[in-house]
């Protein structure tokens, strides 16, 4: 069992140190200057009280055994702990580092001190597993019959692929990327999760019996219908890549992108990939309107590619630096904290709404606002952008966002990254090829089996539940190969604890 007293001995919460900002922005390497494994791993890891019941079991949707492997760790077993993560995990040197660490919001410690580093000891666990030669693949000892399309590759399609593959089925992962790995490839930059970690997942799943199709978009390269009767069950794991857009007058301007349109390029320079849309924040002022992680990882990428300044915008208040009445233990709180890229340079500037952009047409300066387009005095083609006018919002008559009158002012940019979420799948061909019934929020609807209206297509991840975090993604991925599992075998479904279907909105915000 663990140490009884060891909260009462190490009450002190350490952290990785970082590289100098002024050596990590000049590359695309992890910012940390350690690797999990320190002189005081273990001792950090015997802070664990090893609670009657441990509710960050149930703050992780992934239900992981996080006692008994912080215990282990305290106890530098590292193959045992492995073997205890491995259980719940099929990724957690991604969730390790790139999870909001939801599990430790939900730490009994962090009642009265800084919580248990679940986060960093998952983390040190796998690396150690790696280091020490003790992942190995998991073939199946048989095979069924049984075939399975995986369509998407990002941490949902991954681990639904894994659980089938290991299950004995025939499992291909389709691809429409060049690489495998989904916004964990294309999605977060280098400094935050380096590609080869995902490389070496890849290798074990393939040497397990997983076959991959990448550069084959379902819909045009193959149609989903044909899909459907190629093989026995299908997965639509595509995610939710819809972005969120803004309506606000000049948004067709040249210089306007989507964020998700700026980071893979970012990630493909740094391999020596040709950039698909070309976007480049190179001596540009720029503009990131929503200051979420991908908004952080907008500002992290724009440093490293040499912008003269950088401004974050949120038109939400500044987190507060304590858990608020509303957010009690053991749920998750929104809690300021800075993340890496905050600490390497830019403005973030809360409470702001964006009125209209300000731009050049034939070398005329033109503020682009509603009363304008209106009156006739922008011309349908539009230059580039310049600026962007934006205004202070408060609680007020208008509701919790009510503009400040006096308060505009014009904020000088060459690039907007557009950083507000997304809104659900893109399930264009999808509703032509293969029709399935949709939900409210045009997400790929399903039943707590994770069954679409189609016989034999099952959803998972952002797919099915929107957009939310990684650790749900490998949760749903996980719960649904189970799901196909019993499926194609005719076995009753039984989802792993505690994961069930969900089709309402994630539980916690960011990711």
């Amino acid at each position: 069992m663990a140490d009884p007293r060891g909260f009462l001995k190490v009450r002190t919460r350490r952290e990785l140190a970082e590289r100098p900002v002024e050596e990590r922005i000049r590359d695309w390497f992890d910012v940390h200057a350690e690797d999990g494994l320190q002189d005081w791993t273990r001792e950090q890891a015997a802070r664990c009280m090893d609670c009657g019941t441990p509710f960050c079991m149930s703050g992780c949707p992934l239900g992981n055994l996080i006692p008994e492997w912080n215990d282990l760790v305290r106890q530098g077993k590292w193959e045992e702990a492995y073997n205890r993560l491995s259980m719940t995990n099929n990724f957690p040197e991604v969730t390790g580092r790139i999870c909001p660490a939801l599990c430790e919001s939900a730490c009994v410690l962090g009642i009265h001190q800084p919580p248990t580093m679940i986060k960093n000891d998952e983390v040190t666990i796998i690396d150690q597993a790696w280091e020490l030669d003790y992942v190995k693949p998991l073939p199946p000892a048989r095979l069924s019959t049984q075939t399975v399309a995986v369509v998407g590759s990002g941490p949902a399609g991954l681990a639904c692929a894994q659980q089938l593959t290991r299950a004995g089925h025939t499992v291909v992962v389709y691809e429409r990327d060049d690489e495998v790995g989904g916004l964990m490839r294309y999605g977060i930059p280098n400094f935050k999760l380096d590609k080869r970690i995902l490389d070496r997942r890849v290798e074990q799943m393939k040497a397990e019996g997983t076959r991959f199709r990448t550069n084959t978009e379902i819909g045009r390269d193959i149609t989903w219908d044909d899909l459907r009767s190629r093989y026995d069950a299908v997965v639509v794991a595509i995610g939710s890549t819809v972005p969120r857009d803004m309506n606000i007058p000049g948004r067709e301007m040249d210089g306007i992108h989507f964020a998700m349109d700026f980071l893979p390029d970012a990630t493909r320079r740094v391999y020596g990939k040709e950039p698909v849309h070309g976007i480049t924040a190179k001596d540009k002022h720029v503009v990131i309107i929503g200051g979420g992680d991908t908004g952080s990882d907008c500002l992290g990428t724009s440093i490293r590619q040499g912008a003269k300044d950088v401004t974050v915008l949120q038109i939400m208040p500044k987190e507060p630096s304590t858990r608020p009445d509303n957010q009690p233990w053991p749920t998750f709180a929104r809690l300021y904290q800075k993340t890496s890229s905050m600490e390497e340079g830019g403005e973030y500037v809360y409470n702001t709404d964006s009125v209209g952009f300000v731009g050049e047409e034939d070398g005329t300066k033109i503020t682009y606002e509603h009363a304008a387009r209106a009156e006739g005095f922008v011309s349908d083609e539009q230059g580039h952008v310049t600026g962007l006018k934006v205004v202070s919002v408060a609680p007020g008559e208008d509701g919790p966002f009510t503009r400040q009158p006096g308060t505009e002012r014009i904020i000088p940019a060459d690039l907007v990254l557009i950083s507000v979420g997304f809104l659900h799948p893109d399930t264009t061909t999808l509703g032509e090829q293969l029709p399935c019934d949709l939900d409210a929020r045009g997400n790929v609807a399903r039943d707590d089996a994770f069954h679409t209206s189609q016989e034999g297509v099952f959803s998972c991840g952002d797919a099915g539940r929107g957009q939310s975090l990684v650790v749900w993604a490998i949760a749903e991925g996980r719960s649904c190969a189970a799901a196909v599992d019993a499926y194609l075998t005719g076995e009753p479904t039984e989802l792993p604890a505690p994961i069930v279907a969900s089709q309402g909105p994630m539980s916690v915000p960011g990711g």
